[in-house]
């Protein structure tokens, strides 16, 4: 198991990586991202947890996120409309300009987030959950080229929110839906205390 999964993480990264650094001009973004602050803060550090910080995020998943807002590939009723105006140059714009942001540092809930740590670094074999460390990084940074999210300091509630989603089919990955496999697999609380160790990782 370990070893698939390891695999489909290269193959994704192999077939991305010839993708350039940054598309976007994180200058024109600075200028387009006014109407995103009122939800995700000026500087992509959003104040309420029911929207994700920005900050520090890739590009290139800032860009496949807004791409599926627009094709409408991925619901949200505040989303769908702002990205439906976009071009592609603005998404590589903006997300060029999010990806410069500093990222506020938040913490761990102490209450829960061992169980968090557990499954993030090693999953659980007899359930078959790759640790998520495998795509996420032992920082939660991510890894740009194969667009897996940086998780680091992410909105605990906004995690939760997803891996919710995910598990209830309600969100997808095009082409991958091995965040709607493992999601499905995990307890409500355990996507809770997985939600509150990201959000204390730096």
């Amino acid at each position: 198991m370990k070893m698939t999964f390891s695999l489909l993480g290269a193959l994704a990264l192999l077939s991305l990586s010839a993708m350039p650094a940054s598309a976007g001009d994180a200058a024109a973004g600075a200028q387009k991202a006014v109407i995103c602050g009122a939800c995700h803060g000026a500087t992509g550090n959003s104040v309420n947890p029911e929207w994700p910080n920005l900050a520090g995020q890739h590009e290139s998943y800032i860009v496949a996120q807004l791409q599926a807002f627009k094709q409408a590939r991925r619901d949200n009723p505040l989303m769908m409309p702002n990205a439906a105006a976009l071009s592609d140059q603005d998404m590589q714009d903006l997300g060029a300009h999010f990806a410069s942001q500093a990222l506020t540092g938040l913490e761990a809930d102490p209450s829960n987030y061992k169980t968090g740590e557990k499954l993030y670094r090693g999953g659980d074999v007899e359930r078959k959950l790759p640790a998520c460390i495998a795509c996420h990084g032992p920082q939660g940074k991510g890894n740009g080229p194969a667009r897996y999210p940086a998780l680091r300091s992410q909105h605990a509630v906004y995690t939760y929110n997803q891996l919710k989603a995910f598990a209830e089919g309600r969100r997808s990955t095009p082409g991958n839906d091995i965040m709607q496999v493992i999601a499905a697999r995990l307890t409500d609380d355990e996507m809770r205390a997985i939600a509150s160790y990201t959000q204390g990782l730096r």
